[in-house]
C-alpha cells in the first residue's frame, strides 16, 4: 500500500509538471489561434494607417508606421497636421475615423476572446489533449457521478493513469481545473470521447454512468472501435444485465443488487467484511474470523482449519500474509482468518473441541 501511495504521488506530481510544461509550449499557440482573426484586422490597420500618415502628412516609412501604431493603439504619441485638425485633409480625416473605429472594435474583440479563453482554460484542455496522445494502458471512465467519483479515487491511489469521459460541461471544468484527463463527450459523437480519450491504447473501460441506455450505447461504440479492449459496466436495472452482456460488456455489475446483497448479508452475519460477486457462481459473503487466546487452533497449521470453512485469506499484522497457501503457515493470536461464507462452521467447530475434556 506504502508503494501504491509513492507511486500514486508521484504520479500526480508528473502529471502537474507536465501540464505545466504544456501550457507553457502550447498557450500561446492557443492565443493566436482564438484571436488570429481580430490580429490580422490590426495588422491590416497598422498597414493602412501607414499608408494614410504616408500618403496625406508626408512621412517616410518607419515614421509613418510609428504614426499609425500610436493612432491605432490610443496612446496619443502623434497628432495628424500638427495638431491642427482645422486644416487636415478632408479624406484623411474620414479615413482616420475608419482607421480607428475599426481598430477599437477588433481591440475589444481581442481582449473579449483572450478573456474567455482564460475564463474556459482553453489552453489547459489544449495542453491536456497532447498529454493523453502521450498516455498507454490508460483506463477510460465513462460517467461521473458519486461512483465514477469513487472509481477514480481508488485508481489514483493505486498509481493507475485514467481518462475521465462525461457529457456535463461543469463537470469537465471542474476536473481540468484540478489537472485531471478529462474528454467532453456531446451525445452525437461518442466516437469522437472515445478517440480523444486514447481508445486505441487503453487498458480498461469502465463504464459508470447513472444512465442504462446511455452507458449501452457507450458500451457498443467503444466495442466496435476496439474488438479487443476489456469493458466493465455498471448496471442499474437488473433486468438489463443479459442485455449489457450482449452489447459487449465483459463484466457487468448490478448496482442495486450489489447494495442489496451487502445489505442483506450484514443484517445475517455480524462478521461481515465485504462480498464476492461472480459472473458464474451465486454471490458470497466474506467474513473474518479473529484468533484469541485460548483458542485451540492457535499453533495448528492453516490446512488442518481449512477442513471445517473456506479460508480465502489470513492477515496478520495488518498485512494480508501470501504464505498461507505453502503448507507452513502456522495460526497465531490475533491472526485474523478471511472466510468465504459464513463462519458459523468453524466457530461450533471450536466449541466442539473446547467442550471436550482434557486429559
Amino acid at each position: 500500500m506504502l508503494r501504491s501511495s509513492i507511486k500514486s504521488k508521484d504520479k500526480r506530481e508528473t502529471r502537474k509538471l507536465s501540464f505545466l510544461l504544456y501550457r507553457m509550449l502550447y498557450g500561446p499557440l492557443t492565443f493566436v489561434r482564438a484571436g488570429y482573426r481580430q490580429l490580422l484586422i490590426l495588422l491590416s490597420m497598422f498597414i493602412f494607417g501607414t499608408w494614410i500618415f504616408s500618403r496625406y502628412e508626408g512621412l517616410p516609412g518607419l515614421l509613418a508606421l510609428f504614426a499609425s501604431v500610436s493612432t491605432v493603439t490610443t496612446i496619443g504619441l502623434f497628432t495628424p497636421n500638427n495638431g491642427n485638425v482645422y486644416a487636415m485633409n478632408r479624406n484623411e480625416v474620414i479615413l482616420i475615423i475608419v482607421l480607428m473605429i475599426v481598430s477599437v472594435g477588433s481591440g475589444a474583440s481581442l481582449v473579449q476572446s483572450t478573456v474567455s479563453m482564460a475564463i474556459s482554460e482553453r489552453g489547459k484542455a489544449a495542453a491536456q489533449k497532447r498529454l493523453v496522445k502521450r498516455l498507454k494502458k490508460q483506463i477510460i471512465i465513462y460517467g461521473y457521478s458519486h461512483m465514477g467519483k469513487y472509481i477514480t479515487q481508488r485508481l489514483e491511489e493505486l498509481g493507475y493513469d485514467y481518462v475521465v469521459i462525461t457529457r456535463i460541461p461543469d463537470v469537465y471544468n471542474e476536473l481540468l481545473k484540478n489537472d485531471l484527463f478529462v474528454v467532453l463527450e456531446t451525445e452525437t459523437d461518442i466516437i469522437g470521447a472515445l478517440e480523444s480519450a486514447g481508445i486505441e491504447k487503453a487498458s480498461l473501460v469502465i463504464v459508470a454512468d447513472v444512465n442504462d441506455s446511455d452507458n449501452m450505447r457507450f458500451i457498443l461504440t467503444a466495442r466496435k472501435l476496439r474488438p479487443d479492449i476489456r469493458i466493465h459496466t455498471v448496471v442499474h436495472d437488473p433486468s438489463l444485465t443479459e442485455m449489457e452482456r450482449d452489447a459487449g460488456a465483459n463484466v457487468v455489475i448490478p448496482a442495486t443488487a450489489t447494495v442489496g446483497e451487502l445489505l442483506a448479508f450484514s443484517a445475517d452475519n455480524k462478521d461481515l467484511v465485504g462480498v464476492v460477486f461472480a459472473q458464474n457462481m451465486k454471490s458470497q459473503s466474506i467474513s473474518e474470523f479473529t484468533i484469541h487466546t485460548p483458542s485451540p487452533i492457535i499453533g495448528k497449521k492453516l490446512h488442518e482449519v481449512a477442513e471445517t470453512a473456506k479460508i480465502i485469506g489470513a492477515v496478520r499484522n495488518g498485512k494480508v500474509d501470501p504464505t498461507i497457501f505453502d503448507g507452513t503457515f502456522t495460526l497465531q493470536e490475533g491472526d485474523t482468518l478471511l472466510i468465504l461464507g459464513d463462519p458459523s462452521s468453524l466457530k461450533k467447530h471450536l466449541e466442539k473441541i473446547a467442550s471436550k475434556p482434557h486429559h
